[in-house]
């Protein structure tokens, strides 16, 4: 059986041409490595800038949602005031209705007269409008000719 050796000194020794074929390979191996390191340092820059994109485009969409955020803290703050109001004006109107209340009962334990009108309450219901609806008289022809004028 007879061995190749791929030392140096075998192909120095050798003289059979085998170590300028190891050269062209070892050249073409070195060749291909630096195209693959050229692709993915291209693939890298490639992805940096796409990363670059992302980052520029959440950072546009972060500020969006922080005006946005800061709108609605700005509503926020104007209904709480709002509903401060009407807490107080609640607070305010409940207290009348109920010295009118003691002073109803006065009246009905002393024995005097009341009669108390009905007031209608539209928030109990909001179905029914608390003005009294008003007709307008038209006769049916003169109604459409009056609609149909500009």
């Amino acid at each position: 059986m007879s061995r190749r050796s791929s030392s140096p000194e075998s192909n120095i020794d050798g003289g059979s041409g085998s170590g300028s074929a190891g050269d062209e390979r070892k050249r073409k191996r070195m060749l291909s490595n630096r195209e693959s390191a050229r692709r993915s340092r291209a693939r890298k820059q490639q992805r940096v800038e796409e990363l670059i994109a992302e980052a520029s485009r959440l950072q546009a969409e972060n500020a969006r949602v922080e005006a946005q955020v800061g709108a609605y803290a700005a509503e926020l703050s104007k209904v709480d005031g709002e509903n401060a109001v009407l807490r107080a004006r609640h607070g305010e109107l409940a207290g009348r209705l109920q010295a009118l209340s003691g002073v109803l009962e006065i009246f009905q334990v002393a024995g005097a007269p009341v009669d108390i009108p009905e007031i209608p309450d539209p928030l109990l219901r909001p179905w029914q409008s608390p003005f009294a609806p008003q007709l307008i008289p038209a006769t049916a022809a003169g109604a459409m000719a009056d609609a149909f004028q500009f």
